[in-house]
């Protein structure tokens, strides 16, 4: 490939299909050309049909896990057919291929969660069923309401209000950062983050190029966030150690605080009964603190807690 920046325009940005990613792979494109001073046809956005969004009437741990949100997208990026793909950093796999590599990091939105039904879950009447198909929301609604039925809810935002407003749940969650991205800023009843951690880097946006291709990488990294990329890697790092996957229920916040990072985590059995949870704080670039307090989580934690964890129990064995 030439030297020559301008060798890559259009820039072709691979995006998921749903209107969520639309709007995420815009707001990219008008970063990328408000950095550069580009106009608008110098970003190309290229949507493709996520094996995630073709199967809503299973949860993601049955059907494959978060690597169904970036399958398709990664065989383009690989293919050259596009020169990055945008994620929503949360549903992207924590080991990824190392021929690729996130570029930029856009700054992180909302992290909080949205309660859609109801202005709390202690104000859910007994017995209440509520719709999601994250182990983690599930886990921490039951760590305070047992009492609650928890069935699948899948499907994108608009997918899911329509399942809540036809009866089939009593409640749901939503990322916060996701409706207010889609212009929806008062639905729901945002949830205490200090009571109701969020998910590893949810509310931030990613940008994933080829490793090797220097051109793109520069071109993407003009709209890298350096604070937001602290916070999600050390969270990255944490569900690394901890070997978690889509059916572990990890919830975790690191926040910078006085000059360094502040990460809250909490690790519960898959039915909310036990819960384990720590605090640290770090340097930036210390690469061993989450890893460490992940350990850490571990040894403290209950027999149903580590069942779920067993790979990296049996790591340390």
């Amino acid at each position: 490939m030439s030297d020559n920046p301008s060798s890559v325009l259009p820039l072709r940005l691979g995006t998921r299909s749903s209107p969520l990613a639309i709007v995420q792979a815009e707001q990219v494109c008008a970063r990328l050309c408000t950095a550069h001073g580009w106009g608008e046809d110098a970003v190309e956005l290229v949507p493709v049909v996520a094996s995630g969004d073709k199967v809503q009437d299973r949860p993601l741990a049955e059907i494959g896990g978060k690597a169904l949100w970036t399958k398709e997208l990664d065989e383009w990026l690989a293919e050259g057919r596009i020169h990055a793909s945008v994620h929503s950093l949360k549903d992207v796999e924590t080991l990824r291929p190392e021929v690729f590599a996130f570029g930029a990091i856009l700054a992180r939105a909302d992290r909080r969660d949205r309660l859609i039904g109801a202005s709390s879950l202690r104000e859910l009447p007994l017995g209440a069923v509520l719709g999601t198909s994250a182990p983690r929301r599930a886990a921490q609604a039951l760590h305070v309401r047992p009492d609650l039925k928890v069935v699948s809810l899948r499907g994108n935002v608009a997918t899911r209000l329509t399942r809540l407003e036809a009866g089939e749940v009593d409640a749901t969650f939503l990322a916060a950062a996701g409706l207010e991205r889609l212009g929806w800023h008062d639905i729901g009843r945002a949830l205490d983050s200090a009571e109701f951690l969020p998910a590893p880097s949810q509310g931030a946006i990613a940008v994933e190029c080829r490793a090797a291709d220097d051109i793109v990488c520069e071109l993407i990294a003009a709209i890298d966030h350096a604070p937001t990329r602290a916070e999600v890697l050390a969270e990255r790092a944490l569900l690394e150690a901890l070997g978690g996957t889509c059916h572990s229920p990890v919830a975790v916040l690191c926040e910078h605080q006085d000059g360094e990072l502040r990460m809250r985590a909490a690790l519960f059995s898959p039915d909310g009964r036990d819960k384990v949870e720590g605090e640290a704080r770090f340097a930036a670039d210390d690469i061993r603190a989450p890893a460490e307090l992940a350990l850490h989580l571990l040894e403290q934690a209950s027999d149903a807690i580590r069942a779920t964890f067993a790979g990296a129990v049996a790591g340390r064995a």
